[in-house]
């Protein structure tokens, strides 16, 4: 079982990620990155290799869009550090283009269920990050409501399984639940 669970959230560009891998650093050297950003163009490619030369040499990077249960539970190793960075491109890699929500639904909380119940085997500590995309204006697209309303839901679901959260604004991490 895990350790502890730490939930970060933020807008883009908040600090989420630099406190993700700043808290994972100050646990222990030991850290297995799973990245779930997809390089579908050469601006996204190019965000991606900042990031990998962002993260210490030392930390074990796995790059898995979808199936993260499965990728960590076969990448763990000796890691005492699990981040999830981001919950957002999850999702998003989930749900393509569907906009039936029941369709798009069963694969997303799948997804999320596996995920918790590899958290549920493993002991590590797992710092998961996302973007809060519920504070702002309400999508104009069907697809984009869909998006909205799955991310919220499995924000739901991994804060009440958390043991901290913090929202990230601005660069300065505010606990929203934990000691």
């Amino acid at each position: 079982m895990a350790e502890k669970i730490v939930f970060i959230l933020g807008g883009a560009r908040s600090g989420k990620s630099h406190f993700a891998q700043e808290m994972a650093g100050k646990i222990s050297n030991k850290v297995l990155f799973v990245a779930t950003g997809e390089p579908r163009d050469e601006e996204m490619q190019a965000r991606i290799e900042k990031h990998k030369k962002a993260r210490p040499k030392s930390w074990h990077t796995v790059e898995a869009p979808t199936n993260i249960g499965k990728h960590i539970e076969a990448e763990i190793g000796d890691a005492e550090v699990v981040v999830l960075d981001c919950l957002t491109l999850l999702v998003s890699n989930l749900l393509g283009e569907r906009v039936d929500y029941e369709k798009a639904e069963k694969p997303v909380m799948a997804e999320v269920n596996s995920l918790i119940s590899s958290i549920n085997k493993i002991n590590a500590t797992f710092i998961i990050v996302s973007n809060e995309v519920g504070m702002g204006l309400v999508p104009e697209t069907p697809l984009g409501r869909i998006y909205r309303d799955l991310l919220g839901t499995a924000h739901q679901l991994i804060a009440q399984r958390a043991n901290e959260v913090y929202l990230v604004v601005a660069g300065i991490p505010v606990r929203i639940k934990g000691e």
